[in-house]
């Protein structure tokens, strides 16, 4: 039957190669210091890693990831996963050096893995939607159906705190995201969920009907997990990273970055951009979009201003004779060209080109977005109040090219202890700092909701939207 031997002789010789492509693939990868490259494993999510509007890898923990890799003069390989516990896969093979999925310290060192410095302490909220009773205590949630997401380390608090609380009960959700959790806490299907602030607080204006009921007693520390095996260099040279990352404001920049804003709306204000989008902008889409062609600047963006200053209404005028859709003085008006500061396209067009003016005066040096958004706080208040909150940025210690140590300097410009750096005079910085931070969010909404604008593609295509009244 040589047939059949030979088919046996085939299928040990394919076995064989099996095992040995599966013993390569498991062999522990070098380290970092020998091959100059450091793998990671992340899961997607607004938190750790995803590719943004610009077709870039984005994330918080991706940016300190990158800094770190840069710092040792190391390239970067991702391998992306959609659950924790594939990741811990990872680490227990030591197929990647270390691990990011915002998770918790006491998670980690379950797992017999190694724990890297805390890079964040994050707080875990109770979440519920606002249409219904809010519960004030945990003896409130007795009864109630609770949801948490197996692996996110919210299973030994609540353990701990049914000891108290007998009438506690929870439902353990398997292969769910944080925006999943939310996504059924908003359709009914549970009175509340446990979900970090971490993975909260950027969803925020995704779910204006969810809100914050009240924080467990015990915050969470975020830190990267190492494989058992992983090297003390390593594990040293990411020590010394972290501590040197929280000392020269890293963090803080690369936090404010990504969730400095967040927390600025509330949920009425949330609704009623959402309400208001649908009424009043398709009216005024072609003129923001004009006005991108025209300075480069997003016009979501734009429209975003256009909102903050104005809720898109032309005829908005303030005591202080600003007027417009996006608020133009009398003297930046006629700077920009503008006849007629009512007319909606013309207050578009330049409200555009004024914010691009006061982008260009930036020094060069300063990178996005801090630039666009120290351009904003510009747009608010002035380029020499600015100024001025740079000076005492740098002042405090602070880095007068980064909005996150600039936002914390603009409320000084109303105290006057600060008039010896204040070439400018008093100011309401505080108010520049609450523009920008909702513009922020705003722009966060539409870019979720409104599509992008290529002019290269749109090029000689009518807008089905009726263009801006006049």
């Amino acid at each position: 039957m040589p047939t059949i031997k030979t088919m046996g002789s085939f299928g040990r010789l394919a076995a064989l190669v099996f095992v040995t492509a599966l013993t390569a693939c498991s062999r522990p990868i070098p380290s970092p210091e020998t091959s100059g490259v450091l793998r990671v494993g992340v899961r997607n999510s607004p938190v750790t890693y995803y590719i943004g509007r610009n077709g870039q890898a984005a994330g918080f923990e991706h940016d300190l990831i990158l800094a770190f890799a840069q710092s040792q003069h190391w390239t970067l390989a991702w391998t992306e996963k959609p659950r924790p516990e594939d990741l811990y896969d990872l680490l227990d093979t030591q197929q990647v050096h270390l691990a990011a999925a915002t998770l918790p310290q006491a998670v980690v060192r379950d797992r017999h893995l190694i724990a890297g410095p805390v890079i964040f302490e994050t707080p875990v909220h109770i979440v519920y939607r606002t249409g219904t009773r809010a519960p004030k205590s945990i003896a409130d949630l007795a009864g109630k159906k609770l949801a948490l997401i197996i692996g996110s380390g919210h299973t030994p608090i609540l353990m701990r705190l049914k000891r108290k609380y007998p009438g506690l009960s929870w439902f353990a959700l398997d292969k769910v995201w944080p925006d999943e959790l939310l996504a059924q806490l908003q359709a009914g299907k549970y009175d509340a969920v446990v979900i970090n602030g971490m993975d909260f607080d950027p969803m925020r204006t995704f779910y204006p009907e969810l809100a914050v009921a009240f924080d467990l007693p015990a915050t969470q520390k975020i830190v990267w997990a190492l494989p058992a095996g992983s090297s003390l260099a390593l594990r040293n040279a990411l020590a010394r990273f972290v501590a040197q990352a929280g000392q020269d404001g890293t963090i803080k920049r690369v936090y404010e970055r990504y969730f400095g804003h967040v927390k600025r709306l509330d949920s009425s204000d949330i609704l009623g951009i959402l309400q208001l989008r649908p009424q009043r902008l398709p009216a005024l889409r072609q003129a923001f979009q004009e006005a991108q062609t025209l300075t480069g600047i997003d016009w979501r963006l734009l429209a975003a201003i256009g909102y903050q200053e104005s809720k898109w209404d032309r005829f908005a005028t303030s005591p202080t004779g600003v007027r417009g859709l996006m608020m133009l003085t009398g003297d930046t008006a006629d700077r920009m060209g503008i006849s007629d500061r009512l007319n909606a396209r013309q207050s578009i067009l330049g409200g555009a080109r004024y914010l691009a003016m006061l982008k260009q005066a930036l020094p060069a040096r300063i990178p996005e977005p801090d630039r666009t958004w120290l351009a904003l706080a510009s747009y608010n208040q002035g380029q020499g109040h600015l100024e001025d909150a740079r000076r005492i940025a740098q002042a405090r210690g602070g880095d007068p090219d980064s909005w996150a140590d600039v936002k914390d300097a603009l409320p000084y410009l109303g105290r006057g202890g600060y008039a010896k750096v204040m070439k400018y005079g008093y100011a309401r910085g505080a108010e520049a700092l609450l523009f920008t931070e909702n513009i922020r969010n705003y722009y966060d909404i539409l870019l979720r909701l409104e599509p992008e604008y290529n002019p290269l593609i749109n090029l000689g295509i009518r807008d089905e939207a009726p263009a801006a009244p006049g």
